[in-house]
């Protein structure tokens, strides 16, 4: 039941032998010490024994030493000691220092037999809650790696979905296109030849756009950190959407908090998360119908304590509120026939790979701003 030898140590060499001749007969294998220092040395070679019984005077190092120093090396080693009817303080004191239990010289057998007994079944509860424990901790991983697996299974469940509705409004696109064209062609019809062929063309456009959303998208972000002005990623977009926006009658404007500190950011990630909001907002500024004043944009910067904030920000119209809830969804679109429903999660991945956070407020029939938080 123990597992091991029982160490027992007396500088008695009469009542040591006793002792052995006892514990055999009861059907333990014992391993003797005639005092601490030996005893110690004994419970390392036979590599910590499950049980020890010690005699608490010794001349050296006694008994309750050599608790001590089985409890430090290896707590879960049950020891009893043995002592004399005088020495009932330090009986009291070896329990103090987690001894199993104590018996009194001469030692009587059956109290021996009801103190090894007490330490086996303290070896055996150890055992059992050790073993529930790692039973626990395993069935915690397997139903863990199990909620995960169904997780990943529900995610993918959901893009292939989400991938699948995109892919058939690009077919039902497409099919129309060439229904267009048939009416063409048997018809002789250059207007209808002229419409379908720019069904098609934009279908296969927003099918060259969802391959190459769907390739960005699943590359991990590899961030490539330098110190950064972060006003340059906003002067940059301006000056790559300026006059497409000029052509679209929509004001693209900056403001910007001058001399921000510099910041430890990848400059071509913020630059193609900016992008994407602005041309999402450009994209809203086109659809609102008949404007009856100035439309414009707005690209701003402002210093958070160690760290900025980019805002983009339009008095296109706002967002309707179930276009709201959707905003981050895989694979939704405001943008007809040449959007893929990526980019503003593109964008959510740059920044959160950078440990930042995307707000965003719209008003319908006002406008929207969308916010880059990061804070180093």
């Amino acid at each position: 039941m123990t597992n091991g030898p029982i160490l027992v140590v007396d500088d008695e060499p009469g009542i040591l032998r006793v002792l052995a001749i006892s514990l055999e007969d009861a059907g333990y294998r014992v391993v003797t010490a005639a005092e601490g220092q030996e005893a110690l040395r004994r419970f390392r070679e036979i590599a910590y024994p499950p049980l020890v019984l010690t005699d608490i005077k010794m001349p050296g190092m006694d008994g309750l030493a050599l608790l001590k120093a089985i409890k430090a090396e290896h707590p879960e080693t049950e020891v009893i000691v043995m002592t004399g009817h005088g020495d009932m303080d330090l009986a009291i004191s070896s329990l103090r220092y987690d001894a199993t239990d104590f018996v009194t010289k001469p030692v009587d057998e059956e109290a021996l037999r009801l103190a090894l007994r007490r330490a086996r079944e303290r070896i055996l509860l150890r055992r059992r809650l050790r073993e529930y424990t790692e039973n626990l901790e395993r069935l915690v991983q397997k139903k863990t790696r199990e909620l995960l697996d169904a997780e990943r299974l529900a995610a993918v469940g959901e893009t292939v979905a989400d991938l699948a509705h995109a892919i058939k409004n690009i077919a039902s696109g497409l099919e129309g296109g060439a229904f267009v064209l048939e009416k063409g062609l048997e018809s002789d019809n250059r207007e209808y030849l002229e419409q379908g062929w720019a069904m098609v063309k934009a279908n296969v456009s927003r099918i060259r756009n969802l391959a190459l959303d769907l390739l960005g998208f699943a590359k991990p972000v590899s961030l490539r950190r330098m110190p950064t002005d972060p006003n340059e990623p906003v002067r940059e977009v301006v000056d790559l959407m300026i006059d497409r926006a000029r052509a679209q009658g929509v004001s693209l404007e900056m403001d910007l908090t001058p001399d921000l500190d510099s910041l430890d950011i990848d400059g071509p990630g913020i630059h193609r998360a900016l992008l994407n909001l602005v041309t999402n907002a450009l994209e809203a500024c086109s659809n609102r119908s008949a404007p009856d004043k100035p439309r414009w944009i707005r690209l701003s910067t402002s210093p958070l304590y160690k760290g900025v904030i980019w805002a983009v920000q339009d008095n296109c119209g706002g967002m309707p509120k179930d276009v709201q809830a959707k905003v981050f969804t895989r694979f939704f679109t405001t943008k007809g026939s040449q959007g893929t429903g990526l980019g503003l999660m593109m964008t959510q991945k740059i920044v959160e790979a950078h440990g930042g956070r995307i707000e965003w407020t719209s008003e319908p029939g006002v406008g929207s701003r969308f916010m880059i938080v990061l804070e180093e």
